[in-house]
């Protein structure tokens, strides 16, 4: 499984920004900070702000800060709201993901598909249990205070 690039961008918007607390962070200095591009990492904080996860203050200093408490945002339900598709495989798609040509002979007995999503289960159940306060706290070299162990 692989994360797509703005999910990570969006995770590294979310420690940057709740490393400094109040303060505002600016576009500007999140881009230069981790050599990302500008214009790309504008669509991430855009959506992050629609996304309830970030404030914005317009303005000649505004800038962005976390809108909600670290400790209330889980790691596995950030990236189910920032990442599209979880299908593992093509037979694992829902609605207007799946297409028109789904035709799998194995639907009905297939184990691989099972196991694909019980994988994926436990892959959100640890991811679950990691909040950005844990992300944080580590960042500043501290021991997390729970998380996977």
């Amino acid at each position: 499984m692989r994360l797509t690039l703005h999910t990570d961008y969006a995770l590294r918007v979310l420690v940057h920004v709740g490393m400094k607390g109040e303060t505002l962070s600016t576009i500007n200095e999140i881009a230069t900070c981790y050599g990302i591009s500008k214009n790309h990492l504008t669509k991430v904080v855009h959506q992050l702000g629609k996304s309830g996860f970030l404030e914005t203050v317009r303005g000649k200093y505004g800038g962005v800060r976390l809108a909600k408490a670290p400790e209330t945002v889980a790691l596995g339900q950030f990236i189910r709201r920032t990442e599209d598709d979880f299908a593992l495989t093509r037979c694992m798609r829902t609605g207007e993901q799946a297409g028109d040509d789904l035709s799998c002979r194995l639907t009905g007995s297939c184990l691989a598909r099972h196991a694909l999503g019980e994988g994926l289960d436990a892959f959100f159940a640890v991811l679950d249990r990691v909040t950005l306060a844990d992300l944080l706290a580590a960042e500043r070299g501290q021991h997390p205070t729970r998380g996977a162990a």
